[in-house]
């Protein structure tokens, strides 16, 4: 596998002094899994902190009792159900003004206090759009949630909240929806090391992980795990909760 170009951004990274932050997001959990094991086992011998962004309409205790013995994991908002409520001639979006914003901000409220209650100290108010698409009157809403960042998927841009988004996407859901390639994925990381201090958001999705994926997160976190180009961190200390 060609990691040299990851290896290249790390090394100058370590030696400026400055090393990357690498923050990990994994969207669509539900309830307990054989998958969802299986990413929590590999995170958790690297000591790579995990954001599960939950569905809260279709999450309940047996997730949050998994969890208690996963103190490396927070858990943010996705949305509420995970739900379709756009036109076949537009992309998905549960997220967006095709029914009255209030009912949105009182889905989203609704989900904010259910997870909040079920994980304590595990839940962070950051809300996570599914399908990574919201629109803007929604976002501008957020805050009076109590919701303290947002998080999608490509370049930050400005809003009413700090964003932190996720960068790269380890499944080629246009093509094959299989894991992509590790010489890509490394390429993408190594670019967006080069690019700026800002976090790099790896983007997950353990329910529908082939043997690539697994195995891409295996080699990933063992390059860079104890690699002094970079760090994991959890998203409550990017986004400064205790």
């Amino acid at each position: 596998m060609m990691t040299q170009s990851l290896l290249r951004a790390l090394d100058q990274r370590a030696a400026n002094g400055n090393p990357a932050q690498l923050w990990l997001r994994d969207d669509d959990a539900i309830a307990p899994t054989q998958a969802l094991d299986q990413l929590l086992s590999l995170s958790d011998a690297a000591n790579v902190p995990v954001t599960l962004a939950v569905i809260p309409a279709h999450s309940g205790p047996e997730l949050a009792s998994r969890l208690t013995t996963a103190p490396a994991v927070s858990v943010a908002v996705h949305g509420w159900s995970h739900s379709n409520h756009a036109p076949k001639t537009e992309k998905k979006q549960e997220l967006g003004l095709h029914r009255p914003l209030a009912d949105v901000l009182g889905e989203l409220a609704r989900g904010f206090n259910h997870l909040s209650t079920l994980h304590g100290d595990q839940f962070t108010p950051v809300l996570v759009p599914p399908w990574n698409r919201i629109a803007p009157q929604v976002v501008a809403g957020l805050p009076a949630l109590g919701f303290k960042a947002l998080s999608v998927f490509g370049a930050e841009a400005p809003a009413p909240l700090p964003l932190f988004n996720t960068h790269v996407d380890v499944i080629d859901w246009r093509g094959t929806r299989a894991g992509r390639p590790d010489d890509v994925l490394m390429q993408e990381i190594a670019q967006a090391m080069l690019r700026g201090d800002a976090p790099i958001g790896l983007l997950t999705h353990h329910l529908v992980h082939d043997a690539q994926v697994w195995g891409f997160l295996e080699r990933l976190f063992a390059l860079t795990a104890d690699h002094p180009g970079c760090r994991w961190v959890g998203l409550p200390q990017l986004i400064g909760s205790p």
